[in-house]
């Protein structure tokens, strides 16, 4: 129930939360319309993030382009496992594209998968390399922070300014050491906190976030000011 993640959020003292439509080659498993319908609800807790067809771009570009418009949404969301399709092929182009012309960020799955479906679409190098040497102005945002190509991930988002990492599904006591060292000096601006509710609370993901050893500033960044600046909040 909704009023249940809202205790979540305040238990935890989340501000915000990014509510995401789903859709696969069945069709939408969470509409827009439903994650509409609940920002309307809680306006001042929740922003949502858009999910389209992939099978029908020309439909898809046209309700991104209305969650955006018309819903105020702050993205687009695509989890490629669903559609075993990784991030370079031509189904996401026109997608990638009308992101830019909204001035909004692609949301993509980095890293493998839980459930039995195959990792290779979630790989860092070559599908979020390639894709960001193709649209360098397209702001993606890469969640599960990649493992067990962390390392691939790091680089990618190093090397592309555009590109960023975010934690969700994953407790901060579970961050790999590297991920952890990117954060505490150049990733600081590159890495945002997430949950993957309601698999994961806010409170379990919180877990161990004092071991980071993160100074005060580039915890604020990661825990708010990047997804502020990101996703125009």
């Amino acid at each position: 129930p909704l009023e249940f993640t809202v205790q979540a959020m305040e238990q935890a003292d989340v501000e915000k939360g990014l509510l995401s439509a789903w859709w696969g080659p069945q069709g939408p498993l969470i509409k827009n319309d439903e994650v509409a319908a609940w920002i309307e609800q809680y306006p001042d807790r929740f922003a949502g993030l858009a999910a389209v067809n992939l099978l029908k771009p020309m439909d898809a570009v046209r309700e991104l382009r209305r969650c955006t418009n018309d819903l105020g949404f702050k993205g687009l969301r695509i989890v490629q496992w669903l559609w075993n399709l990784p991030a370079t092929d031509r189904h996401y182009y026109p997608l990638f594209a009308e992101c830019i012309n909204l001035g909004v960020p692609v949301c993509l799955q980095v890293g493998h998968t839980g459930p039995l479906c195959p990792s290779e679409p979630g790989r860092p190098i070559p599908y979020i390399d390639e894709i960001a040497l193709a649209f360098p102005e397209l702001v993606i945002v890469c969640g599960h922070i990649g493992y067990p190509w962390t390392q691939e991930m790091i680089a990618v988002a190093t090397k592309h300014p555009n590109v960023y990492i975010d934690t969700s599904a994953y407790k901060a006591k579970r961050f790999p050491a590297e991920l952890v060292t990117y954060m505490r000096g150049n990733g600081a601006k590159k890495v945002l906190f997430g949950t993957n509710y309601p698999m994961m609370t806010p409170q379990m993901a919180f877990d161990g976030l004092e071991s980071l050893g993160l100074e005060e500033k580039k915890q604020s960044m990661f825990l708010r000011e990047n997804a502020l600046r990101i996703f125009s909040l």
